[in-house]
């Protein structure tokens, strides 16, 4: 690609501008860390999609030239780390062209009788102020678009415009993306995933932190519902589209025998909930000694059901030593929903999910004391030892699962890509 001689710089064409967050407050070289991995999970997820472009990365703003910057606008717009997305016109930094290219973007957008704003910033602050340029720049589009009006506070159409060291830059709309922090700079975590809207939340959260993950799912057989594991490798393929160009694992272990040794020895039932998390948390701490996690995400909340009161965190949280993350601990539920909803998870007919181990009347406050009781006369950690010697996997990527071993696997309803609206 050929420099554009307005700008004086090797940076031309109509960019896609990509803008991050809070890695701008990060330390020098831990920046320049955090950009580099923000730029690698571009790169894959362009990839992913059959993309490929050309990436400058100017103090503050990651650019991206390709052919198809609409298409690569809505594929960064769900990449973590990045704050929103916009389609740009690149310019000199000249208040004459810069009026140019924002008369020429508001004329094929808005007309006569609609209000506007314009909304300018400069890196370097000498000549005109932001403001100043905000002004003469308006008052070209004003004297280009005859019959428009100037509102500042609720405009039908707003035009942007940054001047920056390599030139200017207008753009008229901002695509929203997740945010956080890049995918993989934070670690790598032990996911307990679900059929519910909890779990697939929770991991999605751990993703937007910039943890890679590993989903562990424990298919209670019989005394789950019919649907249940369809359900846990749909989400499991759906937060696949969030990492696209990588591959996310899912183990699966069956934990139908801890269920029929409780009926076997008359456990009371009202401990059933709170033994068999403990049960799961084992499961996962050995599972992440063998394979390297470095924390345990789950979705529990506080108080919204029986095993999640605080008593009976705090007995369950006793089963392991590895860090266990909540990161819907203080969510209210309509706010999980929610989130559920934008990121593609919800699932308005989700079929029998049902869990025929759970008691009419659990325990909210059961006592360790009795808990690892009952544990002793279970024989747990050979229950322990006999699941996680049978397990699965089933790897997602990009929508798409592939089960390592397809026995009884139910198929995926879909493949499609989902997205994030803000």
């Amino acid at each position: 690609m050929t420099a554009d001689p307005s700008t004086g710089t090797g940076i031309s064409g109509n960019p896609v501008m990509v803008r991050y967050g809070e890695l701008f407050l990060k330390s020098e070289p831990v920046r320049h860390h955090f950009i580099s991995m923000l730029l690698r999970n571009i790169r894959h997820a362009l990839a992913a999609n059959g993309l490929s472009a050309r990436f400058e990365t100017p103090r503050g703003r990651i650019l991206i030239f390709g052919e198809e910057p609409g298409q690569i606008a809505d594929i960064v717009a769900r990449v973590f780390g990045v704050i929103d997305v916009s389609i740009c016109t690149l310019t000199g930094k000249e208040v004459e062209t810069l009026s140019s290219a924002a008369a020429d973007l508001a004329f094929s957008h808005i007309g006569s009788g609609k209000s506007f704003a314009v909304r300018a910033k400069r890196q370097q602050k000498v000549g005109l102020t932001s403001q100043e340029l905000g002004e003469q720049i308006g008052s070209a589009v004003y004297d280009c678009i005859p019959g428009l009006r100037v509102d500042l506070e609720k405009p039908d159409y707003e035009i942007f415009v940054e001047v920056r060291d390599f030139g200017g830059l207008v753009y008229d709309s901002r695509i929203p993306a997740p945010g956080g922090l890049p995918f993989g700079t934070q670690g790598h975590v032990l996911v307990l995933l679900s059929s519910g809207i909890d779990s697939p939340v929770a991991s999605w959260l751990a993703m937007k932190r910039g943890c890679e993950i590993t989903h562990l799912h424990l298919d209670a057989g019989r005394w789950a519902g019919a649907d249940v594991l369809a359900a846990a490798t749909e989400n499991h393929r759906k937060l696949s589209c969030w990492c696209p160009g990588q591959e996310i694992r899912m183990v699966i272990v069956k934990n139908e025998a801890l269920f029929d040794e409780m009926q076997r020895l008359r456990i009371q039932p009202r401990y059933r909930c709170v033994i068999c998390k403990r049960f799961m948390h084992r499961v996962a701490a050995r599972i992440m000694g063998s394979e390297g996690q470095q924390a345990l995400v789950t979705g529990e909340n506080l108080g919204q059901v029986a095993s999640q009161t605080l008593a009976n965190l705090s007995v369950i949280s006793e089963a392991v030593t590895v860090p266990v993350l909540r990161p819907l601990i203080t969510y209210d539920k309509e706010e999980t929903i929610t989130l559920a909803r934008r990121i593609g998870t919800f699932d308005t007919h989700p079929g029998d999910l049902a869990c025929r181990a759970v008691p009419k009347m659990p325990a909210t406050a059961a006592l360790l004391v009795e808990i690892q009781a009952c544990e002793q006369r279970m024989d747990m950690d050979a229950i322990i030892r006999t699941a996680c010697e049978n397990t699965r996997m089933v790897t997602a990527r990009d929508g798409r699962i592939r089960d390592d071993d397809p026995e009884d696997t139910p198929p995926p309803d879909g493949d499609g890509m989902i997205g994030f609206t803000g």
